[in-house]
């Protein structure tokens, strides 16, 4: 029998009207989005639902809106799931909801701690920017980033998205000059990204250093679903592991083609991407076409979920 995993976005996939669909037919995804305005002490609901989108893109309202939008989506599907996935994983920020399917830690905890990590990012950032940079391979990238880099003008890859797309990280200054290089190296696509926190690179280390004491009064409990850690691309093994290896995360690239490649060599055929949007499945597809990457982002889309799961148990 064939394996599935659940997987979950972070900050980029978030836009205005996400999950309502889900809000507006499921009593479970109503009182998911209660339990987070709880924690917040704001309707989150509203911003989500209504914007503005300054307001949604916002990394310290972002973070808490897109672990609740896919932790209520994945409420009203394990409704309706008699099995659970063999694994789980989250891209940066939806690592957190990954934690929380897996039984390590609380709903409103969570949301309350993203919403910290968010702010604390943000009082880090300075002047930060990010690229993704497509067509060329992840080592290339990383040498155009070693070369270019300077004590005081850092840039690293951030995210190791496919084979073939790597998102770079650091001040701005620096990244710019990536960018017009790997233009000059022949990528094929160059991207900018609307974003000034330098998110999984050395200029988070002063947000990191602040997360800690946040996260160490947080209870974690063990994980019932194995969870891949986006730091090192296997499991999590211990509780402790959790907690430091968020800290690190904020520094650390997301190795998720490594996630990927782990996912399959553990018998892994089929990946649904929960929560708005389905950037991950897209990626997953680049990573590895013998894997059947789906999503679920709308209501509507529940009972072909459904239906996909089904077969791979029965495959």
């Amino acid at each position: 029998m064939s394996k599935f995993a659940f997987v979950f976005p972070g900050q980029g996939s978030q836009y205005i009207g996400m999950g309502k669909s889900f809000y507006d037919s499921s009593a479970i995804a109503r009182a998911t989005f209660d339990e987070a305005s709880a924690a917040l002490g704001y309707d989150l609901s509203r911003v989500v639902f209504e914007g503005p989108a300054e307001d949604l893109n916002r990394t310290d309202i972002t973070q808490p809106a897109l672990l609740t939008v896919s932790m209520a989506a994945y409420r009203v599907l394990k409704d309706s799931l008699d099995e659970v996935p063999a694994f789980l994983a989250g891209h940066s920020l939806g690592e957190y909801t990954a934690l929380v399917v897996s039984g390590s830690l609380d709903f409103a905890s969570a949301v309350s701690l993203v919403a910290k990590r968010g702010r604390l990012m943000m009082e880090a950032g300075g002047a930060g920017g990010m690229c993704a940079i497509i067509g060329m391979s992840p080592q290339d990238v990383t040498s155009l980033c070693e070369e270019i880099s300077t004590e005081s003008s850092i840039v690293v890859p951030a995210n190791i998205n496919s084979p073939l797309q790597v998102v770079v990280s650091g001040e701005a200054g620096a990244v710019k000059k990536v960018e017009a290089e790997a233009k000059a190296q022949g990528a094929k696509m160059v991207i900018p990204l609307q974003v000034s926190v330098p998110s999984h690179s050395p200029l988070m280390s002063g947000a990191a250093e602040k997360f800690a004491p946040e996260l160490k009064q947080v209870t974690f409990n063990k994980l019932e679903i194995p969870v891949i850690s986006n730091v090192e691309a296997r499991p999590y093994s211990t509780i402790a592991e959790v907690v430091w290896f968020l800290e690190r995360q904020l520094t650390c690239p997301v190795r998720w083609v490594d996630t990927i490649v782990k996912m399959k060599e553990n018998g892994v055929s089929r990946i649904l991407e929960i929560g708005p949007k389905k950037v991950l499945s897209g990626l997953i597809k680049r990573i590895d076409r013998e894997i059947e990457a789906f999503n679920l982002d709308e209501a509507n889309g529940l009972d072909k979920a459904l239906e996909r799961l089904s077969a791979s148990r029965s495959s």
